[in-house]
């Protein structure tokens, strides 16, 4: 996956994330990608400064830091319109992505370094293995946990 600043033509900035490079170009010339502020369609990327990873600069990562999970995550009431999106969300990632399990983390690498063709994969993760992946600068997402799934 790849994140993109975008504009519009009437100056409303936003984000979009899109599969590979050429998913915005074969999006954007479907009239696919829209402004969520204006709907237009005519939508470019903004300029935006490199993601380099430069691990001198760089503070150490802090050891054993929390990530989203049961044990950190804010609770909040999450209305059931809100638990049908994420439930849709979780279903699409699941259909359109490769389940790797405990070898998340060492997947992604793989997939981040060009060492496999690149994909959408879910699994699981240590807060240690996420911690590290953040300081490679490979973003990784968790998928929120719904009560139900808990049960």
């Amino acid at each position: 996956m790849i994140k993109y600043s975008l504009i519009c033509e009437t100056g409303h900035e936003f984000e979009g994330w899109f599969q590979n490079s050429g998913a915005f170009d074969v999006q954007s010339a479907n009239d696919l990608v829209s402004c969520p502020s204006c709907g237009t369609h005519h939508v470019q990327k903004a300029l935006m400064a490199p993601a380099v990873s430069m691990r001198s600069a760089r503070p150490d990562p802090i050891p054993n830091r929390p990530t989203p999970g049961p044990a950190t995550m804010t609770h909040a009431y999450v209305p059931p319109s809100i638990a049908d999106i994420i439930q849709k969300i979780r279903a699409e990632v699941e259909k359109r992505s490769e389940y790797v399990g405990q070898k998340f983390a060492e997947e992604a690498r793989r997939i981040h370094y060009a060492e496999c063709p690149e994909r959408g994969i879910y699994g699981e993760a240590t807060s240690d293995e996420v911690a590290e992946l953040d300081a490679e600068g490979i973003q990784v997402f968790a998928l929120p946990v719904l009560p139900e799934e808990r049960n």
